[in-house]
């Protein structure tokens, strides 16, 4: 009966199922057999660190920056003005340059904050108190003018091959700070615009694709990771699971060594084990103080997600996460801050992140951890500074805009870069998504032209063959 007899690849998927409460200790205390080298143990940067770890708020679809932090006043002057634009869109659908488009004022109010003087919108009163805390660069340009490709391009260095993401790439040159979580984890990522390939490990060992808790649109009472507890088989039945898989394990290293994959899927299994025991506690956020919780805005109806997966940010940058992303967006094809026709629904976006983003940045510098946790704020693209289409709201604009950092490393209360008088195209000190990424890495002690991961007969990275870091903004 051929059905009895299954090869090894077939043995691991039977054996697999339910891993993440797969009673794996034997794998971590006394039996050497099976033991491999930990791929997530933590490894020495390539030069002094100023950065531990990154947290990145993305603001999928596309905030306005002169609708935010690159206040534009020739914008109110000349409101209604037409007047020539390269426009990014319309050179990439007919290849035509200088398309007369109408000029758009801001429906919000600028004033100055901080002892900096950065101008903020009305939009972002929380986040605008704390401006001498961040970098804002004003230079910002990428690759792209549709969503997918932009959005690609920011997590992987790549507009439409398959790359590793960025958080993988973090993963897989430093490992964890902690044996018992993973290196990166996505919260709430879109599963739109790249979705998977957002947090991917493409080519890059598995055990270096982000974790996911939950998705964009959804409460944030789902981002919690499935099957941690397995309620069907009792501690002595699984085992016995356990002992079964173990013994496959052991025969297959003594046969395969050097099989990375099957290396892999052992390393899983190992770190299932460890962070089913620890992240339900790191992971539930009502052991916070009542003050922490509103501090995040969960004590709001319209900021009680973002507050929490925030929160959630916080603790895990605790704990030793490396790379934690933040999405913030709908589970639909539109991204949430994507307003081509009813600029005005900004405000509601912003009332969502507002609040949770200036009590996460309060959170870290009170607890000391913005001394090594670098906070990254930002977007695939920013928008136009003319109405799209003579209408209400702003087309996507990857020629200049705006992201700030905050935290270690950088400069505080500083300005980098400049947009031109329109808040069109970045002009000074321009700084392309690869230099940015190349900058992040830097941060963190990686030298990204030697993070390279040998595929296919080459070295990959994820600056490719570009990037250049940006060391004006570094404190």
């Amino acid at each position: 009966m051929s059905g009895l007899f299954i090869n090894r690849r077939q043995a691991l998927q039977l054996a697999s199922c339910g891993f993440g409460s797969l009673a794996l200790s034997g794998l971590l205390a006394d039996d050497q057999s099976v033991r491999i080298d930990n791929p997530l143990a933590a490894k020495r940067p390539h030069h002094p660190a100023r950065a531990k770890r990154i947290i990145f708020l993305f603001m999928q679809g596309g905030p306005s920056q002169v609708d935010t932090f690159d206040y534009k006043p020739i914008l109110e002057k000349r409101h209604g003005e037409k007047m020539p634009f390269d426009d990014a869109r319309v050179i990439a659908n007919t290849g035509e340059r200088g398309s007369q488009q109408t000029l758009m004022q801001s429906p919000w109010k600028f004033r100055q904050y901080g002892e900096c003087g950065q101008p903020v919108s009305e939009l972002f009163p929380s986040m605008a108190e704390h401006v001498d805390k961040m970098c804002m660069i004003h230079s910002m340009h990428t690759e792209g003018v549709a969503h997918g490709p932009a959005t690609l391009f920011l997590h992987t260095g790549t507009t439409n091959f398959v790359r590793p993401s960025m958080g993988s790439w973090i993963s897989y040159g430093l490992g964890s700070e902690n044996d018992n979580l993973p290196a990166f984890v996505s919260i709430a990522p879109s599963p739109g615009n790249g979705g998977a390939r957002n947090y991917g490990n493409a080519f890059l060992p598995p055990v270096h694709q982000g974790t996911t808790l939950g998705s964009a649109g959804r409460s944030a009472s789902e981002a919690k990771v499935r099957n941690l507890v397995n309620k069907s088989l009792s501690r002595s039945q699984q085992q016995e699971q356990f002992e079964l898989l173990r013994d496959l394990n052991a025969e297959q290293i003594a046969e395969q060594t050097g099989d990375k994959e099957l290396e892999a899927v052992i390393s899983s299994y190992e770190l299932a084990w460890r962070f089913q025991n620890n992240a339900p506690g790191i992971l539930d956020v009502s052991r916070e103080t009542q003050a922490t919780q509103e501090m995040y805005g969960m004590d709001r109806p319209e900021t009680v997600d973002f507050g929490t997966q925030c929160l959630m940010a916080r603790r895990l940058a605790e704990a030793g996460v490396r790379y934690i992303q933040v999405t913030y967006g709908d589970a639909g094809a539109n991204p949430a801050w994507d307003q081509h026709s009813n600029l005005p629904k900004h405000a509601e976006h912003a009332r969502k992140v507002d609040k949770p983003i200036g009590g996460l940045l309060q959170d870290l510098a009170q607890r000391g951890l913005l001394e090594d946790t670098l906070v990254w704020f930002g977007s695939e693209f920013g928008r136009t500074p003319y109405s799209q289409n003579n209408g209400t709201g702003r087309d996507h604009n990857p020629m200049g805009f705006t992201t700030w950092l905050a935290g270690a490393g950088v400069k505080a209360g500083f300005k980098y870069g400049a947009s031109d008088e329109f808040g069109h195209k970045a002009v000074e000190n321009k700084l392309h998504m690869h230099d940015l990424h190349a900058t992040l890495l830097h941060l963190l002690g990686v030298d990204h032209k030697r993070l390279t991961y040998r595929y296919s007969g080459r070295d990959f990275r994820l600056t490719d063959v570009h990037g250049e870091v940006a060391t004006g903004i570094f404190s």
